[in-house]
């Protein structure tokens, strides 16, 4: 056995080199066609530096044959510019002669039909097409032609497409790639973000969103992107779709989960552009991001701004002595103020220089230079010094607000041909700062580093499954209040003691086992808000005044709702005081489960305060989800209200959450109210409807695969359990490296790392699950927390058949045969997910490795990119 093993993962994986970065294109239009004149000449205008083909009618910049068979070489990437009923034999005979990736921007009613039976990839219906100016290709619908920059577009609307573009134009932004999505019926948004997160001329992406295809494809893609570079999206039309607004709600989680940034509308998505296709942060950038100064001409406009500022929810930078102090000495005489620092309306021409100032200090976040233009000055001396700051200022990124127009107008334009963000008027400006502030925000919640506690669940799962056994087979689809609450109770959220019974002498004699007070309740399937026909009676204190009640109340219901079906009363003991809360399970149609947190009670509908998420949670993502809502700050107390036990609340989430994760048969879960105090939780009241037989949810971020977790011994006797990785792991997994060699770090990552960066960490242990494993071994220690000792991972990038490996054990590990367990417990992995290839790469000097990885059978063949490295590859 080899003294030390390790793999590589490389960063290389899916390519969609056809598509997105394609040799050569050939169009086919019909004469019919409206899309195919526009189509055409951009294609030829835009100095495609590769091969422009068209098939028919001889065609200006294009070499022309007569059909498909006569092309003289395999097309990446065709345009079908054709009407509906000639688009399938096309892509046939187009797949036929080797061209496999298409671009259909007219009406295409069942073209992912076309593209599973013919074998080629197409993005459409309707797509605005596809436009990479870094090499001149140019295939979309765009009226200006695309600047070659740094923005990602990838988008469903034309008509947002060209309202980006235009304004682009004139404010001298690029882009590395524009992607019409269109109806999304074949390739989608995940492909795009694949490679979108991999390509290094790509600095930002910009979304619209209205139909995701692929739930799970879309989180997983838009997380990996985010992770490499800011990501914003938009969506039009979601309260149109859903006048409840939570569709717009779960969107949002889902964005935020993934770590990328939700814009209101499309003046918003340009302030995200212009912000985020001039403005790189720092690589000293380490403050929360909201911490915003403003320097500016006019004492007025400085107030403007922090009224914004103030408003959008950042801060104001609180500039301490010694920064002032450092700053005045450069300063103008009859400055004033602090935080907006307000130089005088003569003094313009020093703006940059205060600005840059400013962004040295390190209480400060972000610089936003306010200018009004004033009789007495230069322009033209104003913007060198505001784009001499930017381009010099090596600390916080600086926005610029000039407003006006007749003057201004000219001068914003060559800023922006600058590169200076540069905005109309001082809220555009300040938005911008927030759009930097969030951006930072959402991805450093997406890869916080949890604790290590974990929730340690023991449900009784076969209780709820044999529940709702019983519940189909009775014809329902909807669980009584006390199988529901049963149902918390299996999984060890608190319930009030209760009992369900059919008349008022059973709920008397009820209650007198139970202890008094009491509180009694209508049992109805068909009365969900039992409260509105008087069918909850609280603090019942004696058998009589239960009896009493039982008989008024059935009468009374009966008489409000006589077509209700009454089936008994439930009976419970009556709660304490404490915060009312309510916790939800529902169903988006685009994004699947989700789980809510807010205020309870009577009022939740009326007023409501929730916050959304994606199930599965951990203990963190609980309580952000918490931190959320308005009614954490009541959890915290006030006056004579004493703080609620918000661990408990928190405990209570996640154990929902994970019934959304065991039985995706749920379709809702209602607990209203969980009553909540110093002491716990008690959910009081709960529903639960299930999905028509044989209908099953799928979530949008893929569970922990706990199925895959058991223990090993080693070949001297030691134990470990190798599990999937979890989020939790991140403190074991930086402790795992610290102990690992030189030699280990160099094998391991091809270079001498001193420690993992939190953002590495994070990499490494929040991972979808759906695209990657790692497996850890983890070691018990008495008297202190578990040790990993040891890593394996593979990957496959984009759902595909060929997945990367790596390997690594700790040194007290070594020759124990742990690393050939954690590499078969891999191939066990992708065998189950139709990994069809393993591959790897190894320095040529790591002789261990490459005699272990060709005792596993992999066949190993010197790399034809690096002499240095060796390709080890293994069939599956």
């Amino acid at each position: 056995m080899p003294d030390f093993i390790s793999g590589m993962y490389r960063s290389g994986g899916y390519r969609d080199r056809s598509l997105l970065h394609p040799e050569s294109v050939v169009l086919l239009a019909a004469e019919t066609s409206a899309e195919a004149p526009l189509m055409a000449r951009n294609l030829a205008a835009g100095g495609f530096r590769g091969r422009l083909l068209a098939v028919g009618a001889s065609r200006d910049g294009f070499e022309t044959v007569p059909t498909i068979e006569d092309l003289p070489v395999a097309p990446d990437l065709a345009v079908l510019c054709l009407p509906p009923d000639a688009l399938e034999d096309a892509m046939r005979r187009l797949a036929t002669r080797g061209c496999f990736a298409a671009v259909v921007p007219g009406p295409a009613p069942d073209l992912a039909g076309a593209a599973a039976r013919t074998g080629m990839r197409a993005i459409g219906q309707g797509s605005f097409g596809v436009a990479v100016p870094a090499i001149g290709l140019n295939a979309t619908l765009s009226h200006v032609v695309p600047a070659k920059g740094r923005l990602g577009l990838v988008t469903q609307s034309s008509a947002i497409a060209r309202a980006v573009l235009d304004w682009a134009a004139a404010e001298s932004v690029g882009f590395s790639h524009i992607v019409g999505i269109g109806g999304n019926q074949d390739l989608g948004f995940a492909r795009v973000l694949d490679w979108l997160a991999r390509d290094p001329g790509t600095g930002a992406i910009l979304l619209d969103l209205r139909r995701i295809k692929n739930r799970r494809m879309f989180v997983s893609a838009a997380r990996a992107a985010a992770r490499m570079r800011p990501v914003v999206a938009i969506r039009a039309g979601g309260r149109l779709q859903d006048a409840s607004g939570l569709a717009d709600e779960v969107m949002e989680a889902a964005l935020r989960r993934a770590g990328v940034l939700r814009v209101a509308g499309f003046e918003d998505l340009l302030s995200a552009a212009e912000t985020l296709a001039r403005v790189r942060l720092s690589a000293r950038a380490s403050g929360p991001g909201d911490r915003i100064a403003i320097v500016t001409n006019g004492i007025g406009f400085g107030a403007l701004g922090a009224d914004a500022v103030l408003t959008g929810g950042a801060r104001l930078a609180e500039i301490g002595e010694t920064g002032l102090a450092a700053i005045s000495l450069g300063l103008p005489e009859g400055w004033s103020g602090r935080n907006p620092l307000a130089l005088g309306p003569t003094a313009g021409a020093r703006l940059g220089e205060a600005a840059a100032m400013l962004a040295a200090l390190p209480e400060v976040d972000a610089v936003v230079a306010l200018h009004a233009p004033a009789a007495e000055e230069d322009p033209e001396v104003v913007r060198e010094s505001l784009t001499a700051a930017v381009k010099a200022s090596r600390g916080a990124p600086i926005l610029v607000g000039w407003a006006g127009q007749a003057s201004a107008g000219a001068q914003r334009a060559r800023l922006a041909a600058a590169g200076v963000a540069a905005f109309p008027t001082p809220e555009a400006a300040v938005r911008g700062a927030l759009h930097l502030a969030q951006d930072r925000r959402n991805r450093a919640m997406a890869a916080e580093l949890p604790s290590r506690d974990v929730l340690d669940l023991a449900p009784d799962r076969g209780f709820v499954a044999a529940l709702f056994a019983r519940v189909r087979a009775a014809g329902r689809c909807d669980l009584t209040e006390e199988e529901a609450l049963s149902v918390l109770a299996a999984y060890g959220i608190p319930t009030v003691p209760g009992r369900a019974v059919t008349g008022a002498e059973e709920a008397a004699d009820a209650a007198v086992m139970l202890g008094f007070p009491v509180v009694l309740k209508i049992l109805s399937p068909d009365l969900p808000r039992k409260t509105e026909v008087g069918g909850v009676a609280i603090g019942l204190a004696s058998h009589a005044a239960v009896l009493a009640a039982a008989t008024a109340m059935r009468e009374r219901v009966a008489a409000a709702r006589p077509e209700a079906r009454i089936t008994g009363f439930l009976v419970q003991r009556k709660a304490g005081a404490g915060q009312e809360l309510r916790l939800r399970l529902g169903d988006d149609a685009m994004f699947g489960p989700w789980i809510a947190f807010g205020r309870g009670g009577t009022a939740a509908d009326i007023d409501p305060d929730e916050g959304f998420d994606l199930p599965p949670l951990n203990l963190a993502l609980a309580h952000s989800l918490i931190r959320r809502t308005r009614t954490a700050r009541l959890l915290d107390g006030w006056r004579d209200h004493p703080p609620a036990n918000v661990p408990a609340v928190a405990d209570a989430l996640v154990r929902l959450s994970q019934i959304a994760v065991d039985f995706p048969e749920i379709d809702n879960c209602n607990i209203n109210p969980l009553r909540a105090d110093a002491e716990g939780v008690l959910a009081l009241d709960a529903m639960i409807s299930l999905r028509p037989p044989g209908e099953k949810a799928m979530l949008a971020i893929p569970p922990y695969p706990a199925e895959f977790a058991r223990t090993w011994r080693s070949r001297g006797g030691r134990e470990v359990l190798v599990r999937p990785i979890r989020p939790e792991d991140a403190a074991a997994h930086a402790e795992f490296f610290a102990r690992l060699t030189p030699e280990d770090i160099r094998y391991r990552f091809f270079s001498a790392l001193a420690e993992l960066s939190p953002t590495q960490i994070a990499r490494m242990t929040q991972i979808d699950y759906d695209r990657e494993i790692a497996f850890v071994a983890v070691e018990r220690v008495d008297g202190g927390p578990d040790r990993t000792v040891g890593v394996s991972r593979l990957i496959r990038e984009g759902g595909g058949v060929e997945a990367e490996f790596a390997v690594i054990v700790d040194p007290s590990w070594k020759g124990q045969g742990l690393a050939r367990h954690l590499m078969e417990r891999l191939f066990e992995w992708g065998r189950a997910v139709g990994v069809g290839e393993v591959v790897g790469s190894v320095l040529a000097d790591n002789k261990p490795m490459l005699a272990f990885v060709r005792a596993l059978g992999f066949r190993v063949r010197a790399s034809a990119e690096d002499p240095e490295v060796m390709d080890a590859r293994l069939p599956l």
